[in-house]
């Protein structure tokens, strides 16, 4: 089931002025319902006027963006309640933490959706307890915090407002691997927990092959593929065309089955290339064949 779809997306800024220029070009495309979807692209491709569309943060020169078969923009008063159904995390969230607390800037979309105090608490806890936000830091202010916990603050608040989707625009960047990998497992068990929608901006190949069960591929504007990530990955040598290369694990296993150690099945991460690994050495001990 689709639950966000654009049909024939154009945004132009600045038209009929010398600043002129297409942000998004009759980009049509679809978001299933559940999936954890990946829009991938080099910085400028569109990926960023693209998610603003899909809660309304803007709005289209031509086009239409429907929410479960709903034209967003078919009522100008409903456009709010869109945006606490499309939950977007900007870039660098960690920025637009400005209250006294922890607690009252998770507790803000839920307050601005008029909860009553009960629910708001029940929310941030159970936003917390996804992000691994411990709730001793609740009563601190949010600049006693490290970088990383900054960003899954800002995460939290806004899955405290339980949106139909979340979408998180480059979600790990400028992390450490350590941090990286905290925020991507943060993602993957909210995906899990009830099986929510979820889309992940990022130019980080080996971020999507982890996590991502389809993709998005825009370049100059437009989408020049979408389908399963295996299939997108697949399709090397049109992602090197437009300067997208596959993970450098899959690399490093293409040019193991070129001199003949062929594990079986395409590679994606470095994890499923461990066990393959292992699991082919250990076929080849029992056989009694040095390594």
């Amino acid at each position: 089931m689709q639950i966000l779809t654009t049909q024939n997306l154009t945004h132009i800024y600045s038209p009929a002025t010398p600043f002129e220029h297409v942000g998004l070009d009759n980009i049509s495309l679809s978001i299933e319902k559940g999936s954890i979807t990946g829009i991938i692209g080099h910085t400028g491709s569109g990926k960023s006027t693209l998610v603003k569309h899909l809660n309304g943060l803007l709005k289209p020169t031509s086009g239409r963006v429907l929410l479960e078969g709903g034209d967003i923009w078919r009522n100008k008063k409903e456009i709010r309640d869109v945006r606490f159904r499309v939950g977007l995390v900007f870039q660098y969230p960690e920025y637009q933490l400005f209250e006294e607390t922890v607690y009252k800037d998770i507790a803000f979309g839920p307050k601005n959706m008029g909860l009553d105090s009960g629910e708001i608490e029940q929310r941030v806890l159970d936003a917390c307890d996804f992000v691994g936000i411990g709730r001793d830091y609740l009563q601190k202010s949010p600049f006693e915090l490290s970088g990383g916990e900054k960003r899954r603050a800002a995460i939290a608040g806004v899955i405290a407002m339980r949106p139909d989707v979340l979408i998180l625009d480059e979600p790990t960047a400028g992390l450490d691997p350590a941090g990286r990998d905290a925020i991507l497992e943060n993602i993957k068990n909210y995906h899990q927990a009830g099986e929510r929608t979820v889309v992940l901006v990022t130019h980080s190949m080996e971020d999507m092959a982890r996590i991502a069960g389809r993709l998005i591929v825009m370049a100059a504007g437009r989408v020049v593929m979408q389908g399963a990530t295996g299939e997108i990955y697949a399709r090397a040598g049109e992602l090197s065309k437009i300067g997208l290369s596959v993970p450098q694990i899959t690399s490093l296993c293409m040019r193991l089955a070129e001199l003949g150690i062929d594990l079986g099945r395409p590679v994606y991460t470095v994890d499923t290339a461990v066990t393959l690994l292992s699991e082919l050495f250990d076929k080849k001990r029992a056989g009694g064949i040095q390594l």
